[in-house]
């Protein structure tokens, strides 16, 4: 993650972690009411806003069906078995188990099976898998907020065709005000995100429940049977309308990456008492309004049934409820980019990028410019390449299945290696996830030529940044290692030669191992040390947060130098000045305005040396080059630091 002797979060990433501590969420001082409703606002935006094109896409999308008995209650059952099968029973049920200290989401689950499982072999495979995780979730984080507000934006048309021509425009300028308004936070926008959310649940509960009243046979669709009826009958084509199927359930990845903000039981109890069952009802509401209209009629209707439900006097007030939806179905995932994207800084896989934080009392509200803006001119571009939600849907499923088959594969390691279920429970569960998993992924890879290979291009890119800049990463702290001088010889050798001057100096050091390179080179041209040196070292331990108790560790080397590390979680921030304010062990207090700080600038010169290839040395190179300095990253004050430079061959 970081360039050596510049001390970042990423150091302690995959070495010995400091020892647990408790994860204090804070979760029990509010009411469950308040949790659940708070969680609707976050956690289930995205899954919230698919009946606005799931049920429509299945019929109406790149593999059309034809609106009659068998396809309506073929679909409809396949979609609550999804919703059962991979929401309730996987992620609500199951992964949601797996929380590392209250945190869950790809990284934090590679980071608990990491520290947990005793198995080598392991290691290897596992951090592919979730490092490509990762890369996919950055596709998806660009194709929902363009699929949700272009989807919500075409309701417009419904109330009367002539708001055609504005539907792409106002997309457009809905997602720049979205993004533009991500510098200020979203504390107070979040706090009508649940009541909004929970007005739009029970808006979609409603208008299902008054279509299934008239026709209320719909209900049998509920029966797996028709699911395997509409695979017996039509093979290709149900195989085909999987495709579009799992757009029902994008967004369950949601329920357990956001486990850290509400607790697990807040998540379930939203799902399973209120979220599911709308859901359910609006989807068979859709069903039912279908099979009572005569087959022109039907075939018109299906292009865009959700709106449909709502009698025409109510179809804008419904129009703007779903934009509202969709922009915080939307707001959650760039939410999500940050806080993944500051996980991924802190675990060693991304080089520092400037993080803002927007709130004083929540640690999780933060802002990261570069991701915000590049995931805006990304966006903006979908929504003008492709310019309607069918086509986009094209590309929408990829990612999301992608992401599914790998949380199945990890949980293979969960089950066996670390929590050891029984055998045949293990199997039989992994059977089932990995053949609905397999099957939506199989689907959606027919999807690639119109679109699908859009989140399968970035998801590749991204993954080749991350494991090129932790590879890198490696490389370099090893051949700095290399070098490297003892440091009881450094302190003996040194302490009587070298002139002391009064101050402390504190060189900032990736590896608690050797003398760093900034004070070789301090000593080797000013000639001179300070009365205290300290070298200093921050460690990110794979858990989300280390106590206050845990956080120094201080060994005093003799003559005037110390040892400081600094522990901190993967969830936390890191400020330097603050963490030297409260530790003790290292002599007197730190003053900032008697303190130096050295820190070490690489130039990296690409080498025929065995490692990596050439090309991506050289985009090491160009990341290490485009990373934020440590001096903002670590909060150092401006005016106290000092930056010496070297070459390194990797």
């Amino acid at each position: 993650m970081t360039t050596p002797d510049q001390a970042t979060p990423a150091d302690g990433a995959g070495a010995a972690a400091p020892a647990e501590s408790s994860h204090a969420t804070g979760h029990a001082r509010d009411g469950l009411g308040k949790l659940v409703i708070a969680a609707m606002g976050i956690v289930f935006g995205d899954i919230g806003t698919s009946p606005i094109y799931a049920f429509r896409e299945t019929f109406a999308g790149h593999h059309p069906l034809d609106p009659d008995r068998l396809h309506i209650f073929g679909v409809l059952s396949l979609i609550f078995w999804s919703l059962m099968i991979v929401v309730t029973i996987k992620y609500v049920s199951i992964i949601m188990r797996a929380d590392n200290k209250g945190e869950g989401g790809s990284l934090a689950l590679l980071a608990l099976i990491s520290r947990q499982s005793g198995h080598k072999r392991w290691t290897g495979p596992i951090v592919m898998l979730g490092v490509f995780a990762t890369a996919l979730f950055y596709g998806d984080s660009m194709i929902t907020p363009a699929m949700s507000v272009l989807s919500a934006s075409e309701g417009l048309t419904t109330v009367d065709p002539r708001f055609g021509p504005i539907v792409l425009p106002l997309a457009v300028a809905i997602l720049i005000g979205l993004f533009a308004i991500q510098s200020r936070g979203t504390a107070k926008v979040g706090q009508l995100f649940g009541p909004i959310m929970a007005v739009y649940f029970l808006t979609l509960a409603t208008l299902g429940i008054l279509h299934i009243a008239a026709n209320p046979s719909i209900l049998l669709a509920l029966n797996p049977w028709y699911a395997l009826q509409f695979f017996l009958t039509d093979k290709l084509v149900a195989f085909l309308a999987l495709g579009s199927v799992v757009l029902a359930v994008t967004g369950a990845e949601a329920l357990y990456t956001d486990m850290g903000h509400f607790g697990r039981n807040p998540i379930r109890v939203s799902w399973l008492a209120i979220v599911l069952p709308a859901l359910m009802l609006n989807y068979l509401g859709q069903g039912a309004m279908i099979m009572s209209l005569s087959p022109g009629a039907a075939a018109e209707t299906i292009k865009n049934p959700f709106f449909l439900l709502a009698p025409e006097a109510l179809r804008l007030p419904l129009v703007i409820l779903v934009i509202l939806a969709s922009i915080i179905a939307s707001q959650a995932v760039i939410s999500g980019a940050f806080s993944l994207t500051q996980q991924a800084i802190q675990l060693g896989f991304m080089p520092r990028l400037k993080i803002t934080h927007t709130s004083a009392s929540a640690q999780g509200q933060i802002y990261i410019p570069v991701i915000n803006w590049g995931l805006l001119v990304i966006v903006i571009l979908l929504v003008m390449s492709f310019r309607t939600s069918s086509n986009l849907a094209a590309a929408y499923g990829i990612a999301v299945t992608g992401a599914m088959f790998i949380d199945s594969c990890l949980l293979v390691v969960l089950l066996f290696s670390l929590w050891k279920w029984n055998r045949l429970l293990s199997v039989g569960a992994l059977a089932v996830f990995f053949l609905v998993d397999s099957a939506y992924f199989a689907a959606n890879l027919t999807k690639v030529p119109d679109g699908g290979w859009f989140p399968l291009m970035v998801g590749l890119v991204i993954f080749t940044l991350l494991t090129t800049w932790s590879k890198g990463r490696g490389l370099m702290m090893e051949r700095l290692r290399e070098s490297a001088m003892p440091i009881p010889v450094f302190v003996a050798s040194a302490a009587n030669s070298a002139v002391r001057v009064p101050g402390t100096a504190v060189f900032l050091t990736s590896t608690p191992d050797g003398v760093p390179h900034a004070l070789l080179h301090n000593l080797k041209h000013n000639k001179v040390l300070h009365e205290r040196v300290v070298l200093l070292t921050v460690k990110v331990a794979d858990l989300p947060t280390v106590g206050p108790a845990k956080r120094y560790q201080v060994e005093d080397l003799g003559r005037g130098f110390f040892r400081l590390i600094l522990n901190y979680g993967f969830m936390e921030e890191v400020d330097v000045p603050a963490a030297l304010a409260g530790a003790s062990g290292c002599g007197v207090p730190f003053k900032m305005m008697e303190t130096s700080f050295f820190l070490a600038r690489q130039t990296l010169l690409p080498s025929a040396r065995p490692g990596m290839r050439i090309w991506r040395e050289k985009l090491f190179a160009w990341m290490l080059r485009n990373a934020e300095s440590a001096m903002e990253f670590f909060r150092l004050p401006t005016n106290r630091v000092i930056e010496l430079g070297s070459q390194v061959e990797i």
